[in-house]
């Protein structure tokens, strides 16, 4: 028995060994070599990256953005930040209809944003008369619009 478990011993020792300095070397050469490989796939620059720059983008009027409220499930959900149209689809808990930010929807929202209210009355793009505070409001939303959602056109 005693043969049997040297045997058993030694064959761990021998396999469980530290690694060499040659397999190092060898492992080391590997990591550096797959490091300089570039990756398959390309890696997308922003989520509003336009994957065909050649389409020109939508333009809407206030009447026909008004149609991008989420009343009708069949179309997306748009709303306008000082002129840029975002499709804000994918916050339909927010946006669409009985959501907390659906006053937004299917409107120009730039001045409601800077001045941090949800009165419809609001909802327009008047930004002229803004306080400087207001305004960096209204900078740090855009910021998060963009960042978040796509751009889908422009109100005209």
């Amino acid at each position: 028995m005693e043969e049997k478990t040297e045997g058993v011993i030694s064959y761990f020792a021998y396999h469980l060994s530290p690694p060499t300095p040659i397999l190092c070397n060898l492992l080391n050469s590997l990591l550096f070599l797959l490091s300089l490989t570039p990756p398959t796939q390309p890696i997308p620059i922003s989520p509003n990256s336009d994957p065909n720059p050649n389409q020109s983008a939508m333009e809407f009027t206030v009447a026909q953005l008004k149609a991008y409220d989420g009343s009708d499930k069949s179309k997306p959900i748009y709303l306008s930040v000082k002129g840029t149209v975002y499709d804000v689809s994918s916050g339909k808990s927010f946006y669409g209809p009985g959501g907390p930010y659906a006053v937004f929807a299917g409107r120009e929202c730039a001045r409601a944003l800077a001045k941090m209210t949800k009165e419809e009355s609001e909802c327009t793009a008047d930004v002229d008369d803004l306080t400087e505070k207001e305004e960096t409001t209204l900078a740090d939303w855009e910021k998060k619009f963009q960042a978040k959602y796509p751009v889908v056109g422009r109100l005209v």
